[in-house]
């Protein structure tokens, strides 16, 4: 008794391990079973779903979770202190699972941020809460007194919605001894109740009987349902309708129209009169097909009442009865099997889903949880997935029905800051429904993106003399990235200009990019600085970018034209800008030239020049471009000997600015009445008579030693006559030597180089020649000559050359150079040998 008491205990370790192990195995697998009783009030506790599953609580309090079902009805709820599943409202087996044996809801736990699926099962049991009833609480039975005994008759069935040994297990009958109670038993386990004539019937002895049926189911404690069978007892009537046939099975799609005539059944009686006359009635029907179906009782059509729902039911089983005014019937079976249509698009519930991802999130990254379903069956069921358009994100299949949306590749918040992500569903019917989901996705920005200057390169023209701060230009760069990492700060980068700091000269603001001068600028000593911007973002860590700047300094008329020649008079200095110009000399001549330079540059050193006041209006003019001033006409004996000329030289700037140069032209054949004119133009200078005594005589010792010279060369040119005999007669003698060699005052000497001509001179004046030099040029000051490159005073011709000694005129003019030295006069007539 020990050993079998002890195999009893060992079997049930064995089977409970079992349960454990299979309890153990699902939860681990992420799905859950449990089994509770109807009609729980609203909260019961259903089971330990964060013990199940092995979640944190805390998880569950800061994540959040929720509990989803497929048809969108919520009948659990999770606590999220507790992690208990309980009931959300009061279950009824009887309403929620119909026409199902095992009553099973299914639901899926979601925890927030994990992204997982856990599926939950459970099953409501029965409890016996429903009580047998029949459709007819009084059934009135109509009997011919020739039925014979024996002769069954179905009656009304009793309906309990509850399972098990709580729906209806028992019939029971009371009433008289003709009647007994016969119940059969289906191929499907339904009891089917029938009245079995026990006696004959007498209609002139019992014309009614009063009988009462009982339904009994097997809960605890059990429940009954009555109902009362009233037989009236007929006169004879001894043909029956008969069906044409026992079965009648049509099947029709659940689209058909309201109203339609799906089935129509014939019975016919070979009796005549009232008693061939066959009415239909439906005998057995559930009450959903009862209120679908409606059977017409008087031409056995049936016509549809209410939509077909394949979804809602698949098979409809009615018991029809065709019964004449003898009370005389027969049964037959009506079969209406609903086919499947199209006729529900696919449902995409979003369970979990992400408002905001990072650009630089990796691919693979979940940012939505889907479920799919379709009502419908087959092929009508089959659902496909996609997403619309070019997006970078895919859909990864899940649990069951479940899809994942997650990226395909890396996002680009510079080319699409938001995404609208379109999910359609698409069954497999005929034609094909489809549905979709959107979802809202929002990228962050990564500092990915250094600025971008607007231009490659910029320049800026700037006027010089400008005011210190003055705006030069403004660079300009986009940051494409957002927020702080957008945000564009400018700086320079170090430099140098004429040795001095770049930023001692121009500066950024940091937030606009405003390029400004910080001093004036000078043209004539910076003409372009160049220079880096450096553009740099707000991002961690920051990126940067550099452009190049030029500035230009453009010129400005800001300076005057310098004479250089005739110079401006020093103090005390007597005689500045004196021009000696012969009476004989022809209209065109060259008197002077006045030389001036601008330091400005283009059109503001172009320079112009104009005579603006003269002794003898029309006796001299001035080049326009050159500054070369010529006798406009030839000197008459009228013409004062000594003419003033004031020349304005102009540049092109606007305003235009001027200087002016004041020359003394002296009309005069020889050096001697040069030094005479000068002398009586500067004795009223000095009343003391100092001066004027140092000029006579100077004047003087001049006029001796030009006559001295005169007559020595006349002496050389006699006595190279006299040695040649082949040189034809010369005649007359030199008037002496051209007064253009003897011009000028304080920088003569570069005018004469720059306009020396070699003069030849013969006895006859109309043979004389003068060969400008080659090297002359109006609109430059050529350099010095070398010293023993002087140009000739006199010309020579072959015989002239071989005659007088080379040396002879320099060391002459080399004396009367020291001699007017000696008076204080040696400034009149400069020489170098």
């Amino acid at each position: 008794m020990c050993a079998a008491r002890e195999g009893r205990w060992g079997r049930r370790q064995r089977a409970l391990l079992c349960c454990v192990l299979v309890a153990a195995w699902e939860a681990a697998c992420g799905q859950l079973r449990y089994s509770v009783p109807e009609e729980l009030p609203k909260g019961s506790f259903v089971g330990d779903v964060a013990k199940d599953l092995a979640l944190q609580l805390a998880a569950i309090r800061d994540r959040g979770a929720q509990v989803v079902s497929a048809d969108r009805t919520r009948y659990f709820a999770l606590h999220a202190n507790s992690g208990h599943l309980v009931t959300a409202e009061r279950l009824d087996r009887e309403q929620l699972c119909r026409l199902v044996e095992r009553c099973v809801l299914r639901c899926e736990v979601i925890v927030e941020g994990e992204m997982k699926v856990y599926e939950i099962e459970v099953e409501i049991t029965d409890i016996n809460d429903n009580v047998p009833s029949f459709r007819e609480s009084e059934i009135e039975l109509r009997m011919s007194e020739m039925t014979a005994p024996g002769s069954r008759f179905p009656l009304v069935e009793a309906r309990d919605p509850d399972v098990g040994v709580n729906t209806l297990q028992s019939y029971e009958l009371s009433g008289d001894e003709y009647f007994s109670l016969s119940v059969q038993v289906g191929a499907d386990g339904e009891k089917r109740p029938e009245l079995v004539l026990a006696k004959a019937l007498d209609r002139e002895e019992v014309a009614f009987h009063e009988l009462v049926l009982r339904a009994m189911d097997g809960g605890e404690p059990s429940r009954t349902g009555t109902a009362r069978i009233r037989v009236s007892v007929l006169d004879a009537n001894d043909n029956a309708p008969v069906f044409s046939q026992a079965v009648y099975a049509v099947r029709v799609p659940e689209d058909v129209p309201v109203g339609s005539t799906l089935l129509t059944l014939m019975a016919t009686d070979a009796d005549e009169g009232i008693n061939a006359n066959v009415k239909y009635s439906l005998k057995k029907a559930t009450h959903l097909a009862s209120e679908i179906f409606y059977l017409d009782p008087e031409t056995g059509s049936i016509r549809l009442v209410r939509s077909l729902d394949f979804e809602e039911d698949v098979y409809y089983e009615l018991g029809v009865q065709a019964r004449d005014s003898g009370e005389l019937f027969d049964t037959a079976k009506a079969v209406i099997s609903v086919t499947d249509v199209n006729d529900n698009a696919p449902e995409i519930s979003v369970r979990s889903a992400l408002n905001e991802i990072s650009e630089d999130a990796p691919s693979g990254t979940v940012v939505a949880l889907l479920h799919v379903q379709d009502r419908d069956s087959g092929a009508n069921g089959e659902v496909r997935c996609s997403l619309a358009g070019d997006v970078p994100f895919r859909l990864r299949s899940s649990v069951g029905s479940y899809y994942s949306v997650v990226t395909a590749r890396e996002l680009d918040r510079e080319e699409v800051s938001e995404y609208n992500v379109t999910v359609w569903a698409s069954d497999g019917g005929s034609p094909s429904l489809r549905s979709s989901a959107v979802l809202a996705l929002r990228v962050l920005d990564v500092n990915d993106n250094a600025p971008v200057f607007a231009e490659a390169r910029y320049s800026a023209r700037l006027p010089e003399n400008n005011a210190e701060g003055a705006l030069v230009l403004t660079v300009r760069a986009w940051d494409a990235d957002w927020g702080q990492n957008a945000r564009v700060r400018y700086r320079l980068a170090e430099g140098r200009v004429r040795g001095a700091p770049l930023s001692s000269y121009v500066s950024v603001q940091a937030e606009t990019g405003a390029l400004y001068a910080l001093r004036s600028f000078d043209y004539e000593e910076v003409r372009e600085v160049g220079l880096w911007v450096r553009a740099e973002d707000g991002g961690a860590p920051a990126l940067s970018s550099n452009v190049s700047v030029r500035l230009l300094i453009v010129d400005e008329n800001d300076n005057a034209p310098q004479v250089l020649y005739p110079p401006a008079a020093a103090a005390g200095a007597g005689w500045t800008g004196v021009e000696l110009a012969p009476r004989s000399a022809e209209p065109g001549a060259l008197v002077a030239k006045v030389v001036a330079v601008d330091a400005d540059a283009g059109q503001n050193a172009w320079l112009s020049y104009e005579l603006a006041k003269a002794t003898e209006p029309g006796l001299f003019r001035v080049g326009l471009h050159s500054g070369e001033v010529r006798t406009a006409r030839s000197p008459l004996a009228r013409d004062a000997p000594r003419h003033s000329l004031v020349v304005v030289v102009k540049d092109q700037g606007r305003p235009a600015l001027s200087a002016t140069a004041t020359l003394t032209v002296v009309l005069a054949e020889s050096v001697a009445e040069l030094l005479s004119e000068l002398g009586s133009a500067a004795a009223p200078a000095e009343p003391t008579g100092s001066l004027t005594r140092w000029l006579v005589l100077a004047v003087a010792a001049v006029s001796c030693l030009f006559l001295a010279f005169l007559l020595l060369l006349l002496a050389l040119r006699l006595r190279r006559w006299r040695r040649s005999q082949l040189l034809p007669p010369a005649s007359g003698a030199l008037r002496g030597v051209p007064a253009s060699h003897f011009v000028g005052i304080d920088g003569v000497r570069a005018f004469l180089h720059s306009y020396s001509h070699e003069v030849s001179l013969t006895a006859d004046s109309r043979k004389s020649q003068r060969r400008w030099a080659a090297d002359s040029c109006c609109n430059t000051l050529p350099a010095r000559p070398p010293p023993d490159k002087a140009a000739p005073l006199l010309g020579e011709d072959a015989a002239g050359a071989r005659g007088a000694p080379p040396d002879a005129l320099p060391r002459i003019l080399k004396r009367l150079e020291d001699v007017l030295r000696v008076v204080g006069l040696g400034e009149l007539f400069p020489y170098t040998a």
